[in-house]
């Protein structure tokens, strides 16, 4: 299917994945429309990739594919490339997570700046939900032209799954996260997301937990990698990858009825229903 044929419509791509995973971004990406299409020439563009803990992918990022992935939003004409994250609390400090994990390494080769979120400065953001007033987040989001998120594909034990929407927790103060998990985390988790607009997602879904999670569970290998420009219906077709597993998780039914799916459609973050979206896929 042609990206023309697309118009009004938020796209999914899915791919299987090959040895060279940047080439394998690249296809994902291409398939709706190529990156030129989400990063401008002279673009700042800050990368959130997944780094709550210091476990291995996929409870983490592959610092192999953000680094590619880095190098291909550089290929794009961005003028520079920064990728920002803040650990959970329990494995504080970040600069020893991302150093551990191999992020630092990633940064350094493909050129982009390493911005750790806790050694600089945040500023409250009023929020208008029903569940979270407010919260702060890292000024430098007020500094940059776009933003790209990189999640994996995962179960997690309290928030049943964790994508592109559940990303956006690692964007707000550690402290604050915490009551975040005590009462109505999954509504919640929809809330943050109306202070944030990712130009591009692409998530890695090599690998999975299709239990657990998100720092340990059962994995699988459905070696696929999907990118979209709609949080909602990439997390939607994650969960379909999910669901499609014989595994003991909180993911039974139809995705729609998700708490975190269903309010992010009354908060109109992204697609409404299956005829929102188009899937396009490739061997």
């Amino acid at each position: 299917m042609q990206v023309n044929k697309c118009r009004n419509k938020f796209l999914v791509s899915k791919i299987n994945a090959g040895k060279d995973v940047k080439e394998s971004m690249r296809k994902a990406v291409g398939l709706i429309a190529g990156f030129s299409k989400y990063v401008s020439k002279g673009d700042t563009v800050l990368i959130k990739p997944n780094y709550n803990s210091d476990d291995p992918y996929p409870a983490t990022s592959d610092p192999d594919a953000l680094k590619a992935l880095a190098e291909l939003v550089y290929e794009a004409g961005a003028k520079k490339v920064i990728i920002g994250e803040s650990s959970g609390l329990l494995w504080k400090p970040t600069r020893k997570v991302l150093e551990k994990m191999g992020v630092t390494w990633a940064a350094k080769e493909s050129g982009a700046e390493l911005f750790n979120f806790d050694e600089h400065e945040w500023i409250e953001k009023k929020i208008d939900g029903k569940y979270i007033k407010s919260v702060k987040i890292p000024k430098i989001l007020n500094s940059i032209d776009k933003l790209i998120y990189f999640p994996c594909l995962k179960t997690h034990r309290n928030d049943k799954f964790t994508m592109s929407l559940k990303l956006s927790v690692g964007l707000m103060s550690n402290l604050e996260r915490i009551p975040l998990h005590l009462i109505n985390l999954e509504y919640k988790t929809a809330e943050i997301n109306l202070l944030f607009k990712p130009a591009l997602i692409v998530m890695d879904a090599r690998k999975c937990f299709v239990t657990g999670g998100p720092t340990n569970g059962k994995i699988e290998n459905p070696g696929l990698i999907l990118a979209s420009n709609d949080r909602v219906a990439i997390d939607v077709e994650g969960i379909k990858i999910l669901q499609s597993y014989n595994a003991k998780n909180k993911l039974k039914g139809n995705p729609w009825e998700l708490p975190t799916i269903k309010r992010a459609v009354e908060l109109e973050i992204g697609s409404r229903n299956e005829q929102d979206y188009i899937v396009i896929e490739s061997k």
